[in-house]
């Protein structure tokens, strides 16, 4: 009968004790998720119940359901900005882990000097000011006074008028866009490799292999993980890129070239960011909103997917 008794005592202490620790872990939760609630949560839905009205400037909202979806696939600039924000996924991606991944490589060897110093170097793009980098490129790219230009005059190659040819503008942002962010995959890239355990370097130098067959077998798939993460990251930045395109336009910094010259830059965010903010049309502006989060989530997973492999150390 005592056992009993105490039995049931001690359940009762550890169920006030579980629920004071509950308690206790629920109230250091609900500052952040009041915080994340709203800043992220509330804009969200706001955001989609947005894009079922028709809401313009000074003219009261009025529900329509799928109305501005149907707008939006029915617009041509719609579709355009789409195919040019994959162009621009597709050349920039794959060029800043090409470039990226090698410099890592080099990085982390043993035998390079100032190790700290190159990784400076390379990173300083990530941290400089994006839209003052952008406005010194735009001057590199200047086709009467700019460097790139002259260098190409010296090698007696043809010197394009960069950012005032629809054919050569998104190619030079691009550019612009991979300088930015090679330094922040290669730290990426760096932090993945010293995770690696050296034991399998050596016991593949053991067994013979040479540096391409180390990096193929051993390197490589144990760096998927990271591989993988740099390039959803590089995905996402390449459908919310904005400030590179909008700064650089030909023409100056006026809505009414966004996405110049003849709307060949004219990437999505741009699309979005000309009706919601030099239109006023915040309904279409939201339905935009709304496909980008769908598309980008999509093909991340999707990218996800693709790129991942198992592996076990």
């Amino acid at each position: 009968m005592a056992r009993t008794a105490a039995n049931a005592l001690a359940r009762r202490r550890w169920s006030r004790l579980r629920a004071h620790r509950t308690l206790t872990a629920w109230g250091f939760l609900l500052g952040p998720l009041l915080l994340f609630g709203v800043i992220f949560l509330f804009p969200a839905f706001r955001v989609v119940h947005l894009s079922t009205l028709q809401s313009q400037l000074f003219r009261p909202e009025a529900f329509v359901g799928f109305g501005n979806y149907q707008r939006l696939f029915e617009d041509p600039l719609f579709w355009k900005s789409l195919r040019i924000t994959a162009i621009w996924s597709i050349g920039v991606v794959p060029a800043v882990i090409a470039i990226a991944l090698p410099l890592a490589l080099v990085l982390n060897t043993q035998w390079l000097k100032a190790k700290g110093l190159w990784r400076l170097v390379f990173f300083l793009p990530v941290v400089t000011n994006i839209v003052a980098a952008a406005f010194v490129w735009r001057w590199l790219f200047d086709p009467q006074f700019g460097v790139v230009n002259y260098g190409l005059g010296l090698l007696g190659l043809p010197r394009p008028a960069w950012l005032a040819v629809p054919g050569w503008a998104l190619a030079a942002m691009m550019i612009v866009a991979v300088w930015k962010q090679v330094g922040q995959a290669m730290v990426l890239f760096l932090a993945g490799l010293q995770t690696i355990p050296k034991e399998f370097e050596e016991a593949a130098a053991i067994d013979g292999a040479n540096p391409w067959q180390m990096f193929r077998h051993v390197t490589l798939p144990l760096l998927n993980p990271t591989i993988v993460f740099v390039a959803a990251i590089l995905l996402i930045n390449a459908f919310r890129v904005f400030t590179i395109p909008f700064v650089m336009s030909a023409g100056g910094l006026t809505h009414r070239t966004v996405g110049g010259p003849l709307d060949s830059t004219r990437l999505y965010v741009l699309h979005l960011y000309d009706w919601t903010f030099s239109r006023f049309d915040f309904g279409y502006g939201a339905a935009t909103a709304v496909v980008l989060l769908v598309v980008v989530v999509t093909l991340t997973l999707v990218q996800t997917k693709l790129l991942s492999r198992p592996f076990e150390y």
